[in-house]
């Protein structure tokens, strides 16, 4: 049988214990940092919804994350210039010029959904049948529907196929509020 004495220094033990905490927590915060700074600027997808010519495309990755915020902060985006495909969907009370262009979202795992999308003005509107694809550009007001609201006021709009990717998922776990940039 071996009997080993050991002797433990409490207060070295703590203030090692103390240093290595606090350089984890810095090295967190760092990795954080970079992530959020850095990270959009060099993911390739993400520059898919990088303004290119003053105009930012919304595609059906990041179309729930945009809707989000733009709803949750619309005077941080009233004159931001949008382009977009979803498919036109009336409803009893709009006038003849408002539509939405929507697009479904999938809310539960056997793939019910429900219409998302913008509530859009256009005199051209009248010439598209309910449910027909569309691509739009437009750019973001604020006007009223039961309340504050986001409308895109188009600016041109002409048909389109219906996307490969036509159903969209809720707002994910990465979505970080924004504003001025879509």
């Amino acid at each position: 049988m071996f009997i080993y004495n050991v002797k433990i220094n409490g207060s070295k033990t703590f203030k090692y214990f103390f240093i290595g905490v606090v350089l984890l927590v810095v090295i967190i915060v760092g990795i954080v940092t970079f992530k959020i700074f850095n990270g959009a600027k060099n993911n390739p997808e993400s520059s898919s919804c990088m303004p290119q010519n003053g105009v930012s495309k919304i595609t059906a990755k990041n179309y729930t994350n945009i809707l989000k915020s733009v709803h949750d902060n619309i005077d941080d985006y009233v004159g931001l210039k949008i382009n977009f495909t979803g498919y036109i969907y009336r409803m009893i009370d709009f006038n003849e010029n408002q539509f939405v262009l929507a697009r479904n979202m999938v809310v539960s795992s056997d793939f019910q959904t429900v219409v998302v999308g913008f509530l859009c003005t256009s005199e051209q509107v009248k010439n598209f049948k309910d449910n027909s694809w569309v691509e739009i550009t437009g750019t973001i007001t604020k006007g009223d529907y039961h309340g504050d609201m986001p409308i895109v006021k188009v600016t041109e709009i002409k048909n389109s196929s219906k996307p490969n990717e036509e159903l969209v998922y809720p707002p994910d776990e990465s979505y970080i509020p924004t504003s001025g940039v879509i």
